[in-house]
C-alpha cells in the first residue's frame, strides 16, 4: 500500500513537471500576473490605511489605481529600453573588436603567456550571441505582456467572490477557516516579500544607474534594469548583475580599467544593499532554508530559464504556506523551510 502511495506521488510529480514544461507559455504569464495581483493587493492595503480613502474610495476603484500604476510603468520601462536596446544592438560590431585591444592590454599589464591561448578563446567565442540570448530572454517577458494583462485583469474581477466560492465548496465552518487561512498567508508573506524586494531592487537599480551614467557605459538604463531584475535572483543574481555591464564595459572601451571600475562600484553597492539594507527591511519574513532556495532557483530555472528563477523564491514561498497548511503534506513545508518555526496551531486538525 505504501509502495503504491509512493508510485503514484512520483507519477503524479513527473506529470506536474511536463505540465510546467510544455505548458509553460500559458503558465508563467499567470504565475507573473498572479504576482502583479499581490503587488495591486499590496498598493490597496497601503492607500487603505489613510482614513479618508478607506472611507470614501472603494476597493475596485484602488484596484483600477494600483492596476493603472503598475502597468503604465512597466510600459514607459518597457519603452525606454526598446531605445537602449537598439542603441547596444547598433555598437555589437564594434564591442567585437573591441576584444583584441583588451587582450593585448592584458598581455602588455600581466605578461603571462597564457594570453596568446586566452585570445585564441575569445576570439572564437560570439559575444553578440551573447548578448542577443539576453535581449531574447527579455523579449519573451515583454511578449507576454497581453496575455498577462489578461490574467492579472481578470484575477481582480474575480477576487469578491473568492470568499463566496469557498463557502460554496466548503459546507463546514472550520474548512472555510482553514482555506481563508492559507489566503491571508499567502497574502501576507508573498505581499510583503515582493513589496519590500522591488523597493530593494529599484534602490539597488538607481544607484547602480547613477554609477554606470558616471563611468559612460552605453545605455545605463538598460543595465540599471538588468540589476534591478536580477535583484530578485537569490545568491545568484546580484553576480549575474555585476558581471555583465563590468564585461561590456570592457567591450565597449577596449579597456581592462573601465570593467574593473564597474566591478568594483556595482559590486560594492550589491554588497552593502544585500547585506545591511536588505535584512533590515526583509527581517524574518521569509522562513526558507538557504539550500532550498538554491535547489528552487536550479530547477525553475531548468525547465523556465531567467524567468522561472525570478519567480523561484515567490513560487517556493506559496507552496511553503500551503503545505504547512495540511496535515498530509505539513513535513514537506517543515522541510523546506528553515527551521519549522513558522508553523502554528499544529493541533487544530
Amino acid at each position: 500500500m505504501r509502495a503504491s502511495r509512493i508510485t503514484n506521488s512520483l507519477l503524479i510529480s513527473f506529470a506536474v513537471v511536463v505540465i510546467f514544461i510544455y505548458g509553460k507559455n500559458l503558465i508563467i504569464p499567470f504565475v507573473v500576473a498572479l504576482i502583479f495581483w499581490f503587488l495591486i493587493k499590496e498598493i490597496r492595503d497601503v492607500l487603505n490605511k489613510i482614513k479618508f480613502i478607506k472611507e470614501k474610495i472603494p476597493n475596485s476603484i484602488l484596484n483600477v489605481i494600483g492596476f493603472a500604476a503598475i502597468f503604465l510603468i512597466i510600459g514607459g520601462v518597457v519603452k525606454i529600453l526598446t531605445i537602449n536596446i537598439q542603441q547596444l544592438s547598433t555598437q555589437l560590431p564594434a564591442y567585437q573588436n573591441n576584444i583584441s585591444q583588451i587582450t593585448e592590454s592584458i598581455n602588455t599589464s600581466l605578461n603571462i603567456d597564457i594570453v596568446s591561448s586566452a585570445k585564441e578563446l575569445l576570439g572564437e567565442y560570439e559575444y553578440t550571441k551573447l548578448l542577443s540570448g539576453l535581449f531574447s530572454s527579455l523579449t519573451d517577458i515583454f511578449g507576454d505582456a497581453f496575455l498577462i494583462i489578461i490574467y492579472t485583469l481578470f484575477l481582480l474581477l474575480e477576487e469578491p467572490f473568492f470568499s463566496k466560492k469557498i463557502k460554496a465548496i466548503y459546507s463546514k465552518k472550520e474548512d472555510q477557516n482553514e482555506v481563508n487561512l492559507v489566503f491571508k498567508q499567502l497574502d501576507k508573506s508573498i505581499g510583503r516579500y515582493l513589496s519590500l524586494k522591488t523597493l530593494i531592487s529599484i534602490l539597488t537599480g538607481l544607484l547602480s544607474y547613477f554609477a554606470l551614467l558616471t563611468i559612460g557605459l552605453d545605455a545605463p538604463l538598460f543595465w540599471a534594469f538588468l540589476i534591478f531584475l536580477m535583484n530578485y535572483i537569490p545568491t545568484v543574481g546580484s553576480l549575474i548583475a555585476t558581471a555583465f555591464p563590468s564585461m561590456f564595459a570592457m567591450l565597449q572601451f577596449g579597456e581592462l580599467m573601465p570593467g574593473i571600475w564597474v566591478l568594483i562600484i556595482v559590486g560594492a553597492i550589491q554588497l552593502i544593499i544585500g547585506n545591511f539594507v536588505d535584512p533590515k527591511l526583509t527581517g524574518k519574513s521569509l522562513n526558507v532554508s538557504p539550500l532550498i532556495v538554491l535547489i528552487g532557483l536550479a530547477f525553475w530555472g531548468a525547465i523556465w530559464g531567467i524567468i522561472g528563477m525570478i519567480l523561484s523564491v515567490p513560487i517556493t514561498v506559496m507552496l511553503i504556506i500551503i503545505f504547512s497548511e495540511f496535515p498530509q503534506t505539513r513535513s514537506v513545508a517543515i522541510l523546506l523551510s528553515k527551521d519549522g518555526s513558522f508553523i502554528k496551531n499544529e493541533n487544530r486538525n
